[in-house]
């Protein structure tokens, strides 16, 4: 009997030396692969097999913005197709801050390769090197909240009104963007912790911010609503709102896509937390590349004690099972269990 399954698709900064092959290693759809591969060409860059085939990563190459945007589209697509549909029944698929670029890919709203023009174009329209994003965690050891760790962003937020905001709500973690001057206050002022917080993002600009007006001026231009398909699968965006299969407004999805979330915060802990209240899927799949989703949905979980779970030694012990609740397409012992 098939087991209903959530789809969750990663966001930027999830294509990094570990996933070098990645896509040449799991795509065994070479139509897909050369639609991918035309797109980038017809613009003058590098295509996806040329990067993912290099044989030494290469941070100046496979960290740059339309690059790596590329790679963790492809990869997610390919990953979805991959999920063996005799054993998932995919009830709805969501993502973190880029992922809603993948997610409208395997909903169908965008062709494959329409889904990879978009990706390239809002990487290269959103990468000017406006503002900078880093990350801090609000939660403690124990996948807790901390309140103080959070009194400490609030404060930064206030004290930098107006150059410095809230860019992701990403489970235990909140990721702050804005003027580069504000974003090194902050991280100067907030006290180190784990030896790696607070981190700044290489390559990231002040996603999600007002920063990126222009770029969302410039994209909804390039992008009118006449680009988008029916979703052929429900849709969690990063407000918790659901684009429902067949029935969405099409205007409403090209401005939220271009315009809301390109300038405004992306939720994810609540976009996950949605899904799983309205489709009580159960299993969550994590697309790949990479395997870094785990943490902050597992946290978004424990947010709202879903099934049970309060800490992180609950969610630990829960992915013992035979089949474990949280699936990752990253993780070569999970995605058997997937294919």
């Amino acid at each position: 009997m098939k087991k209903t399954a959530l789809v969750v698709c990663p966001g930027r900064g999830t294509y990094n030396k570990a996933e070098l092959g990645y896509i040449s290693q799991h795509c065994e759809d070479s139509i897909l692969l050369a639609q991918f591969d035309s797109v980038r060409a017809n613009a003058g860059l590098a295509t996806l097999s040329e990067l993912d085939r290099q044989t030494v990563f290469s941070r100046s190459m496979h960290l740059k913005a339309e690059n790596a945007a590329a790679l963790i589209f492809a990869a997610g697509v390919v990953d979805y197709r991959s999920i063996n549909t005799a054993q998932f029944d995919v009830v709805a698929v969501t993502g973190n801050s880029m992922g809603w670029y993948t997610a409208l890919g395997c909903a169908g709203v965008l062709a494959a390769d329409n889904g990879m023009q978009l990706v390239t174009d809002m990487a290269q329209l959103t990468a000017g090197g406006v503002g900078a994003q880093f990350i801090y965690p609000v939660i403690d050891d124990n996948w807790q909240p901390d309140a103080e760790r959070a009194a400490l962003v609030q404060h930064q937020l206030a004290l930098h009104e107006g150059a410095l905001f809230m860019s992701i709500v990403y489970g235990g973690y909140a990721v702050l963007a804005g003027s580069e001057a504000a974003v090194k206050a902050a991280m100067a002022a907030l006290p180190p912790c784990d030896e790696r917080f607070p981190l700044l993002l290489p390559g990231h600009a002040a996603f999600h911010t007002g920063f990126m007006q222009a770029a969302s001026d410039k994209a909804l231009a390039l992008w009118p609503a006449a680009r988008f398909n029916q979703p052929q699968l429900s849709l969690v965006d990063g407000r918790g709102r659901i684009w429902p299969d067949g029935g969405s407004d099409l205007a409403a999805l090209q401005r939220y896509t271009l315009q809301h979330q390109v300038c405004q915060p992306y939720n994810f802990s609540k976009a996950l937390q949605v899904a799983v209240k309205e489709f009580a899927p159960e299993h969550i799949i994590l697309l790949g590349p990479g395997a870094s989703l785990g943490g902050a949905v597992a946290q978004s979980l424990i947010e709202i004690n879903w099934q049970g779970l309060r800490a992180k030694q609950d969610f630990i012990a829960a992915q013992q099972a035979a089949i474990p609740f949280v699936l990752s397409m990253g993780l070569p012992e999970q995605r058997r269990l997937l294919l």
